[in-house]
């Protein structure tokens, strides 16, 4: 009995010279082969086009090793072993048979085998928990590691970080509920599988860019599927309004409705962006109600600036202005411990160009701004670094009893570093003219004798150097009168 790369008629013979021919063609091609075209959707900008007739089988190819049966290849590469049978028929080859090398069959691509995949956290913050299955939620630690059926729950200024196998990043935002559907691998061809399902609140995905035709990396909310095969790009989902909003920061994503006459809707792996019902490109973004068309895309705001980028945060609290962008009708104000985000820590929006934090402890950090449309549209976003380092400094001035002497108190909240102080004072709130700078000051307190009745303004400056850079804080203006 002899076997052929090609389907032929069960139980026709094959001759040595149509053996040979087709073994040598079958040789020359690649053991891992391309699928077979995907007919999902008409490209369209606005209007969804269902399927004019079902989506041909999708098939791969295996090219044969010396001595393979078909029962090693089903137990190998199928989800059941028993589909020896299925792949018999469909390349007409007696299973019992051993194969010499070369032959080209063709194996069912949703019948593969998968294996199950772990992510790892990489970082976390705030109130964050996970269950797998129906089991109580617990509290989630960096390092865990989760799979198909765990679900994540995050609280008021709690985010989560996951790490994928092939590298890619899903920061989850504060108050949100996400489940881990699919995190497989195909064991023929190493194409991933990835699904995760958005229930509420908000994940930004960094998906490594695909290295398999049949990769897949999806984001479903109960409105939309998002679908990439390499890009950034953030999903939020409101309950409360049924909607999806997806911006795009690079490359693109392909938009489909996440349910359509009963059944899923998003093209299969393998299928091109173009076949999804909408395409957004980078610096784009789209909005979709449940139920509603997919949303057309619209172009993001630009990113808005800090007005004072060089601020080293030495107050009580943690604060930021912002330059006011035309068209903004929010801003999303978010601190990490890194510049890519991925270790975020607090977040605010606020409908003011400001944001105030409140306390954070001593250390370097990343901020990252963005303004939000009228369509609730994250736009494009721009990242500073700060230095955080609490410098307080506390003054205060009292005139001696009986006399014109007027005394001047100090002090600062980083006392064990050497500090130098300024006292200026005059009688301009300006201060241009002083009568008195001192600016080799060591202690605490200075004693101004006989002035004059008049109002006078004064301030006080500390400056320290510290780890190789310098620091300085100046304390309010502040007046005082001297009577006749």
């Amino acid at each position: 009995m002899t076997f052929s790369a090609g389907v032929a008629p069960r139980g026709s013979a094959v001759s040595p010279g149509r053996r040979s021919g087709a073994l040598l063609a079958a040789a020359g091609l690649l053991a891992m082969a391309c699928f077979a075209p995907v007919s999902a959707y008409a490209q369209s900008s606005r209007v969804l086009k269902p399927r004019a007739k079902a989506a041909a089988p999708v098939y791969v190819s295996y090219v044969t090793h010396e001595g393979d049966t078909l029962y090693d290849i089903a137990g190998n590469y199928m989800r059941d072993p028993s589909d020896w049978a299925a792949l018999s028929r469909l390349n007409h080859v007696p299973a019992p048979r051993r194969m010499p090398a070369g032959i080209v069959l063709r194996l069912p691509a949703d019948r593969l085998k998968q294996e199950q995949e772990s992510a790892r956290v990489i970082a976390t913050s705030g109130p964050a928990e996970h269950a797998f299955g129906t089991n109580p939620y617990v509290p989630l630690a960096e390092g865990a590691t989760l799979g198909e059926g765990d679900r994540i729950r995050t609280g008021e200024n709690g985010f989560v970080t996951l790490e994928l196998p092939d590298g890619s990043h899903v920061t989850m935002a504060q108050n949100g509920l996400l489940d881990i559907g699919t995190l497989r691998r195909t064991t023929l061809t190493g194409a991933g599988d990835r699904l995760l399902e958005l229930r509420s609140g908000e994940v930004e995905s960094q998906v490594t860019h695909a290295t398999k035709k049949d990769d897949r990396f999806q984001i479903r909310s109960p409105s939309v599927v998002a679908g990439v095969r390499g890009t950034r790009f953030k999903v939020a989902y409101d309950g409360d309004a049924r909607t999806t909003a997806v911006e795009v920061l690079d490359g693109s994503v392909g938009v489909d409705p996440a349910v359509l006459a009963g059944r899923a809707s998003a093209p299969p792996p393998g299928a091109p962006l173009q076949a999804s019902a909408q395409l957004v490109p980078a610096r784009f973004g789209s909005v979709t109600r449940a139920g509603g068309a997919i949303g057309g895309p619209i172009e993001l705001l630009p990113a808005p600036a800090l007005a004072q980028p060089a601020k080293v945060q030495d107050g009580k609290t943690v604060a930021f202005d912002l330059v006011p962008s035309e068209h903004a009708m929010a801003y999303r104000v978010q601190i990490a411990r890194d510049a890519d985000q991925l270790d975020l820590i607090r977040e605010l929006r606020v409908s003011a160009p400001h944001a105030d934090f409140g306390d954070l402890a001593d250390g370097t950090y990343f901020v990252r701004i963005a303004a939000i449309d009228s369509n609730g549209l994250e736009g494009l976003p721009q990242v500073y670094a700060f230095e955080r380092r609490q410098f307080g400094l506390a003054a205060s001035a009292t005139q001696r009893a009986g006399s014109r002497d007027y005394e001047f108190r100090w002090f600062v909240s980083r006392a064990t570093v050497e500090t130098r102080f300024r006292f200026v004072l005059a009688t301009t709130d300006d201060l241009r003219h002083p009568l008195v700078d001192r600016t080799d000051l060591s202690g605490g307190q200075l004693v101004v004798s006989d002035l004059p009745a008049g109002v006078y303004y004064w301030t006080i400056v500390a400056e320290q150097f510290e780890n190789g850079r310098f620091y300085e804080k100046s304390s309010a203006v502040r007046s005082f009168t001297l009577a006749r």
